[in-house]
């Protein structure tokens, strides 16, 4: 699993496989859009607006990663 955060667009992404597939996005909200794989599988979530839904230092307890040339 990865979680990365893009301060500049304010979005944050969770990434439930690593596996190269296929997606098709589903949009279930406003702000929230599912990566949905191959059996119907959720693959990401993308929450947009994220500082808005979610205090993102304390989001898990485990590290997040920024997006490449972006500033936390």
């Amino acid at each position: 699993m990865q979680i990365m955060y893009n301060a500049k667009t304010d979005v944050l992404y969770i990434r439930l496989d690593d596996a190269k597939q296929d997606v098709i996005n589903q949009r279930v909200s406003g702000d929230v859009v599912l990566d949905v794989g191959k059996d119907d599988k959720i693959v990401g979530i993308e929450i947009l607006d994220a500082s808005s839904h979610t205090n993102l230092k304390t989001i898990l307890p485990i590290e997040y990663q920024v997006a490449a040339g972006v500033s936390a």
